[in-house]
């Protein structure tokens, strides 16, 4: 009995809040800790230091940051409750999400939702204390359906749908940072932002949030800005496109860490992709020490963020790929066909006679109109490998062994066939011949490899295929055992590239 307790106690309750599955995800203390780890430690030794957590939850990091103070300072301010009224009044600072995070996370950090009570530990006169949410001076801004700030659609956020409930203009991002705070200059900007929103695309579709946060407290320039973000910006993400370039050529950020699996870092949370946190330094223009943590340890080495168009999250793998790229000119993100390669989407209807079309795997063969069939890029009338366009749906741990391409989920379509956008053609070959060759190409561990280097979510597009060889002639069956030799492989780093991908049909 007491070993389960002792397994199960968790005194901290911004610990537990933060094993709980939610959509608001909360940071768990010792995270905020690791991250408040990476700035220069003086820092809470500074009496004029000044800190923001612009997108407050739980108050977590500004409760965190008090006790570093409180013992940083204690040589400068010996008196304890000079020292909290110095600390809590002229050095921390939130805004919060939510009216709701906006309680709790002065209850963390004045140990009173309203700091301007007896209970506070530091009396302020306002009952928000330096912890600001205001709603109703927050808006989103309409253009075209879409707020112009942060993306969020209309249809979805606008004022008559969300009577009585939270707006999600969050005000750090929407041009509405308090005037208290407006024109001040921090030196670290800290937090852990809103993801996503709902953007009322097919099924659950969301758009990403967070970047908007990462880019306005940039302009604030701080000293140092350090935010835990979702890991898709690497290589994928609606939207991110332009954040990731920014992202992989700021030479300011000096440390990046990155887990594989997001239950590492938030345990109650499950999120495709993984997580990362970083810390950019204003007056660094360096590389940048990327720690990947694996095996519950973090591996650790210096490189350029932009040293290929799409981030390689793991260290190990970066030789591979430079060993690989540096021999080869063309790759077969110019051979994958783009999404929707017949013009038709998942959702199309089959018909009863037309042109064969390959559905979903549970409807497959079928047929559909020959007026809604492109060809646009001639792939009708050959011979195509194609291949499912969420081809590891379910798996979210890419820290453990991933499968991509087995006979069980990808098809060899005849001329005449076409498909919908459940697919997409990695090939498109004259003979039966060339497709099957090229088929076991891609079916080798070492391609699957190399395709791993840029997934970061369930979908796979051509964009990842970005380090796999154009080989061009396909003309006979293709093994590992030649492709090591092909590009010099070590029987370490095989040993490596078997350990990130399945065998066949696993």
């Amino acid at each position: 009995m007491n070993s389960l307790y002792n397994a199960t106690y968790n005194p901290d309750v911004l610990s537990c809040i933060a094993n709980l599955s939610n959509d608001e995800v909360f940071t768990p203390p010792s995270v905020a800790n690791a991250m408040l780890d990476l700035l220069p430690q003086e820092l809470f030794c500074n009496p004029d230091t000044k800190f923001l957590d612009p997108a407050c939850k739980s108050g977590v990091f500004l409760r965190e940051i008090a006790k570093r103070l409180i013992k940083g300072l204690e040589k400068k301010m010996p008196e304890l409750q000079k020292r909290l009224d110095h600390i809590f009044k002229k050095q921390l600072y939130g805004i919060a999400i939510t009216e709701l995070t906006s309680l709790l996370s002065r209850r963390s950090l004045y140990c009173s939702k309203y700091p301007n009570c007896k209970y506070s530990v530091t009396q302020f006169e306002t009952a928000q204390g330096n912890i600001f949410f205001n709603s109703t001076s927050t808006n989103h801004r309409w253009v075209d359906g879409k707020c112009s700030f942060c993306g969020a659609s209309r249809e979805e956020y606008g004022d008559d749908k969300r009577k009585g409930l939270e707006k999600h203009a969050y005000q750090f991002i929407h041009n509405a940072i308090p005037g208290e705070i407006k024109n001040m200059k921090f030196d670290v900007i800290i937090g852990n932002p809103p993801y996503q929103l709902n953007d009322s695309g097919n099924g659950k579709s969301a758009k990403p949030i967070y970047q908007h946060f990462v880019s306005i407290a940039k302009k604030l320039n701080p000293r140092f800005l350090v935010m835990i973000i979702p890991s898709r910006w690497f290589a994928g993400g609606k939207g991110l496109d332009e954040f990731r370039k920014n992202m992989l050529n700021d030479q300011h950020i000096l440390k990046l860490v990155d887990y594989e699996n997001f239950k590492d870092v938030f345990p109650g949370v499950d999120l495709a992709g993984g997580a990362c946190y970083f810390l950019w330094d204003r007056d660094h223009t360096d590389e940048c020490f990327v720690s990947n943590f694996k095996d519950n340890e973090l591996r650790t080495i210096k490189r350029r963020l932009n040293e290929y168009e799409t981030f390689i999250r793991q260290n190990l793998a970066v030789e591979i790929v430079r060993k690989i790229s540096a021999n080869n000119k063309k790759f077969l993100s110019k051979r994958v066909s783009s999404r929707r390669p017949f013009g038709m989407p998942t959702n199309y209807e089959p018909r009863k006679s037309g042109i064969p079309c390959w559905f979903i795997q549970k409807i497959g063969l079928q047929f559909a109109d020959k007026k809604d069939v492109d060809d646009t890029n001639d792939y009708l009338n050959k011979w195509k490998f194609i291949v499912p366009k969420a081809p590891i749906a379910g798996q979210t741990d890419f820290s453990k062994p991933v499968g991509f391409y087995y006979d069980g989920n990808t098809q060899i379509a005849k001329p005449g066939e076409c498909c919908t956008e459940s697919f997409i053609i990695l090939g498109a070959f004259n003979t039966e011949k060339e497709v099957k060759f090229y088929k076991s190409y891609i079916f080798t561990k070492i391609v699957r490899f190399l395709l791993l280097q840029t997934v970061v979510s369930q979908d796979v597009t051509k964009k990842n295929f970005c380090f796999v060889p154009d080989l061009e002639k396909y003309d006979h069956h293709f093994t590992d055992e030649e492709l090591c030799k092909k590009w010099n492989i070590t029987e370490e780093e095989w040993k490596y590239i078997d350990s990130r991908i399945c065998d066949i049909g696993k």
